[in-house]
């Protein structure tokens, strides 16, 4: 198993993901002592302490690069994290993203996923509550399915073999939608892959992200829509009235 996760001056939230990584490592390592989990990051143009924090967990490894691009970074990661596999159709890659929070199970979700012959999954995401107000929250539940089955592709919970990674050409080299391209490709090659409603990955809510037309941006456009929480109503009746 092998777990990349692009960051880009992500040292407020990089922590609480690898964190979050390792434990479901863990996890998966207890249920399955034959599998080995490693997790690596890719500091794409990172001029926080992002490298520090990285440096500071358990079993983590990091590549530099300085690529500015989200599918890039993402590709040279898979590639870091695989160079000494020699049998791709059994090496397993799992991606999220530095400001997400990955559940215990989720590796050995995905695993008894590839052991039923699936060599995609697409996961699904979850804002977290605390980074939403309760409008926003409530619309963009009402506009994702949360079933297996589901029509999203996210970066953020997304695993494929390496074999059929590689036979579709890999993540594209793009700003943006890297995800939804090689997801398209894979679907396009004939392996068999599943939409999978378990396991969702808590992602942040923040309407600034890092990535252009991101998951951000797909936030903030969808507060646009929404518009503001509308003011509380006054209790008229409990107002004194004035002298």
């Amino acid at each position: 198993m092998r777990v990349v996760v692009p960051a880009r001056d992500e040292e407020a939230l990089l922590a609480r993901c690898l964190t979050s990584v390792n434990r479901a490592a863990a996890t998966l390592v207890s249920a399955r002592p034959g599998d080995d989990v490693s997790v690596t990051v890719v500091l794409d143009s990172c001029i926080d302490a992002s490298a520090a924090v990285a440096a500071g967990l358990p079993g983590v490894d990091t590549v530099v690069v300085d690529h500015g691009s989200v599918g890039a970074a993402r590709a040279a990661g898979v590639a870091h994290a695989t160079r000494a596999d020699r049998s791709p159709d059994r090496v397993w890659v799992a991606n999220t993203d530095a400001d997400c929070e990955v559940p215990e199970e989720w590796l050995l979700s995905h695993l008894e996923h590839a052991d039923r012959g699936h060599e995609v999954v697409v996961g699904l995401v979850e804002p977290s509550d605390a980074d939403l107000e309760p409008r926003l929250l409530a619309a963009w539940r009402s506009r994702h399915e949360r079933r297996d089955g589901h029509g999203h592709v996210h970066g953020a919970n997304l695993g494929f073999t390496l074999r059929a990674y590689r036979a579709a050409g890999g993540f594209p080299p793009v700003p943006a939608h890297e995800d939804v391209v090689l997801v398209e490709r894979l679907r396009r090659s004939g392996v068999r892959w599943f939409c999978s409603g378990a396991a969702s990955v808590l992602t942040s809510g923040r309407r600034n992200g890092r990535t252009p037309e991101g998951f951000a941006a797909y936030l903030r456009d969808l507060g646009h829509d929404v518009g503001p929480e509308p003011a509380p109503a006054l209790d008229v009746a409990a107002i004194e009235p004035s002298a």
